[in-house]
């Protein structure tokens, strides 16, 4: 029997692994000296909570969450039981190029094997993280819940993902400041200038500004504008913006979509820790799908083949 893997740092959260039936790896993160597993140590992610204790922390000087690998020891935990019983594993990961947490994951696999020989385990990496990533494991998960195999389900994920693409802005560059991963922008710009870089993800898993424009409103219509120019059939499309606690001007962007799409969500991220770095693929001449902006206090647009979705260095 198939068992697909997905987990947090792709979005994926309690919900949805139940609705698809799939089992879900907690990405940790700490606070205080206390680590937190998302969805194991709490059944909902609290956003509002979360969002507000980075900007009460950026202000005040506080210490940071911070995120961290599982060890080898915990994968082992999650695997072993499916091995013991015969089942074959697929894992449906984010970027490896973000973290060396898979490289615990295969030290793992590799000792199970030597009590499982006949273990099956497969892994497709979306080369993603978050709102990106959430969307190639969704797309998984509905062939996943219609019975297709793990060879039919990495075929599909090979054909659509350099289809997927990603670019945001943020209202505060502070923690882009402080994680030194933004290429060809000054980090302070945006919070001294009220200017606002356009940020885009490429294939190597950089954040390089792609423009800038001045004010929050120019930046989303910048980017709306990608969306309309770039993406290929919106409108036979699901919208999914995304964001990070910035629920009314994500639900504003929603109503400006009109009934055009075939459906549009608005999507709350799950915990990521800003400053750390997200993943994304270089936008194709044509998209298959659109693209459309989120935007917030700590803002990021992620857009995919199938719309919008509401994508850490580990």
């Amino acid at each position: 029997m198939l068992r697909l893997f997905v987990d947090t740092d792709c979005d994926v959260d309690l919900k949805t692994a139940r609705k698809y039936g799939l089992e879900l790896i907690s990405m940790p993160y700490t606070v205080d000296g206390k680590l937190i597993c998302p969805y194991e140590d709490y059944e909902e992610f609290d956003s509002k909570e979360f969002y507000d204790m980075l900007r009460q922390r950026a202000v005040q000087g506080g210490e940071l969450p911070t995120t961290s690998s599982v060890n080898a020891e915990r994968y082992k935990q999650y695997f072993e039981p499916f091995f013991a019983q015969g089942d074959e594993i697929l894992y449906v990961h984010f970027s490896e190029s973000m973290s060396q947490t898979f490289a615990n994951m295969r030290t793992a696999v590799a000792e199970l094997k030597e009590k499982y020989p006949d273990a099956v385990f497969r892994e497709y990496d979306t080369k993603a993280i978050t709102a990106l990533g959430y969307t190639l494991a969704v797309e998984a998960a509905e062939l996943y819940k219609a019975g297709k195999s793990a060879d039919e389900i990495i075929a599909h994920l090979d054909k659509e993902r350099d289809h997927f693409t990603i670019y945001f802005f943020a209202d505060n560059l502070k923690f882009f400041k402080r994680s030194g991963r933004v290429g060809g922008l000054a980090a302070t710009m945006g919070t001294l200038l009220g200017v606002r870089p356009l940020i885009h993800i490429n294939e190597e898993g950089q954040m390089l500004s792609i423009g800038k424009e001045r004010g929050r409103a120019n930046a989303i219509d910048a980017l709306l504008r990608y969306a309309d120019e770039l993406g290929d059939d919106v409108a036979g499309h699901r919208i999914i913006i995304a964001h990070t606690d910035g629920f009314s001007h994500a639900r504003d962007r929603r109503a400006g979509r009109g009934d055009g799409p075939r459906e549009v969500r608005v999507r709350p991220r799950n915990n990521q820790v800003p400053g750390q770095s997200d993943r994304g693929r270089t936008l194709r001449p044509r998209l298959r799908r659109a693209l459309l902006p989120l935007e917030a206090p700590l803002s990021r647009v992620f857009t995919s083949k199938e719309g919008f979705y509401d994508k850490n260095n580990r």
